[in-house]
């Protein structure tokens, strides 16, 4: 059984930094598509960043393209969600997720529900 494990939020003001990490256990994590969605208070959960496992080929939401980078170790099975210059609309709780599917060996997936692999969520608040 997969098992992700997010880290690294908290309560930074508009301008910081944050690192998040995501950590897999259970599964070849080499082989998994990796994304990053976030869910504010009475939203909807939006994509954020997404890397693929062969190349890791990366994708952004226009919204955090050129502040926030997707990167991930696979000999550490650890995602990265790296986010600068951060605004008080980035605050959420953020989810790392993980997909299997040979579609997304060179490329990622915007969908939810593409993910089959979920963790709990970390919380990122940004004060103005």
């Amino acid at each position: 059984q997969v098992q992700l494990v997010e880290s690294g939020g908290g309560l930074v003001q508009a301008g910081g930094s944050l690192r998040l990490s995501c950590a897999a256990s259970g599964g070849t994590f080499s082989r998994y598509a990796m994304g990053w969605f976030r869910q504010a208070p009475g939203k909807e959960r939006e994509f954020v960043a997404g890397i693929s496992w062969i190349g890791g080929t990366t994708d952004y939401a226009d919204s955090v393209k050129g502040r926030f980078t997707i990167s991930r170790n696979n000999a550490k099975n650890t995602a990265y969600l790296q986010m600068n210059s951060l605004k008080p609309e980035d605050t959420a709780v953020y989810y790392c997720a993980a997909v299997t599917d040979s579609r997304f060996r060179y490329g990622s997936s915007r969908d939810a529900y593409d993910y089959e692999h979920w963790g709990q969520g970390t919380q990122v608040t940004v004060s103005s």
